[in-house]
């Protein structure tokens, strides 16, 4: 079985982006994503992946979704279909989900661990990550950083889970 993992930040409020974006910036969550996406295949949607600074990102495969028939985007490998998707993910190592809502909600089945960053406060959003169901998942790791810096601005928490 493929090993599949999402990976996101995700507010109090469930919230996940405003118009494509990001709604804070958590420098060392940041560096995590880095660090631990490096170096395996990230599976994303379309508009995730025009949404990125830097695209393709480096050191990883890039998967990107589509629902457009045969388009192309250089330097990442396409899929057209959820199924698609799967199929062209890396059966040796862990694949990460990184967004956008619509493919973390169609992915999610198919998931065997979640790396959460909670972000300890609310916002106004237009896009949201699914409530976690806490019969199907079980807390493996928590890490908490609850005083806010200047790269920091906010409180967090690092959390993995694993399916039951």
């Amino acid at each position: 079985m493929t090993n599949i993992s999402i990976i996101v930040a995700v507010a109090k409020n469930n919230a996940i982006g405003k118009d494509n974006k990001l709604l804070w910036h958590l420098s060392e969550d940041l560096k995590r994503f880095k660090k631990l996406t490096s170096g395996h295949y990230v599976v994303m949607g379309k508009n995730t992946y025009f949404s990125l600074p830097k695209r393709p990102l480096p050191n990883r495969t890039n998967v990107v979704i589509t629902d457009i028939p045969g388009e192309q985007i250089d330097n990442c490998i396409m899929a057209y279909s959820i199924e698609d998707a799967i199929s062209k993910m890396d059966a040796e190592k862990e694949n990460f989900i990184i967004g956008g809502a619509s493919v973390y909600r169609q992915l999610l089945p198919h998931v065997n661990k979640l790396y959460i960053t909670w972000v300890h406060k609310s916002f106004e959003a237009d896009t949201f990550f699914p409530d976690v169901d806490e019969k199907e998942w079980k807390v493996i790791s928590r890490e908490n950083f609850l005083e806010p810096d200047e790269k920091n601005p906010l409180p967090y928490s690092y959390m993995i889970y694993e399916r039951y």
